[in-house]
């Protein structure tokens, strides 16, 4: 399988997304994440034209044009991951749910721990937006380990008051 990336410019810093021929990969927020990833994949080629859609919509929702991403993903997990992702997908822009409201909308209300797990294996964060969970009374909760800094820009970004 053919696997591609590019880098875009976003408020955050540099974004890096891999694509490969079914759709996103990762989104890659953190510059030590990549470089473990490339020294994983190390020929992986950088093929600006099959990001391209990515990168526009992520500058949309950068620029507060866009709500929801449209590109097709390419999504490796166990089920029950995949049960919480959709879920997370299905919290509308500039809205917050809790863990437990997560838990709870994939039918398994005991799982508020394995939903915190599944978002922070979630390899497309932004396009599966993890920032969009906190903590039971709102507090934000730790976002790819400890840089909630990140989830505060982007619930703010969205209008969230913080």
């Amino acid at each position: 399988m053919k696997i591609v990336y590019d880098t875009y410019d976003s408020p955050l810093g540099t974004i890096y997304i891999v694509v490969d021929e079914i759709g996103v990969r990762r989104i890659i927020l953190f510059e030590n994440e990549w470089l473990e990833y490339r020294n994983k994949y190390n020929n992986i080629k950088q093929d600006r034209r099959l990001c391209n859609n990515v990168i526009r919509e992520l500058d949309e929702y950068f620029n507060k044009e866009r709500r929801e991403f449209q590109v097709p993903l390419s999504i490796e997990g166990t089920e029950f991951r995949k049960k919480v992702w959709e879920a997370l997908r299905n919290i509308p822009y500039g809205e917050v749910r809790s863990y437990s409201q997560i838990a709870e909308a994939i039918g398994n209300p005991k799982a508020v721990r394995a939903v915190g797990q599944a978002n922070r294996a979630n390899l497309l964060p932004i396009i599966i937006p993890c920032h969009r969970v906190v903590g039971k009374s709102g507090e934000l909760m730790g976002y790819a380990g400890n840089k909630t800094s990140v989830k505060k820009f982007l619930l703010e970004l969205e209008g969230v008051e913080i």
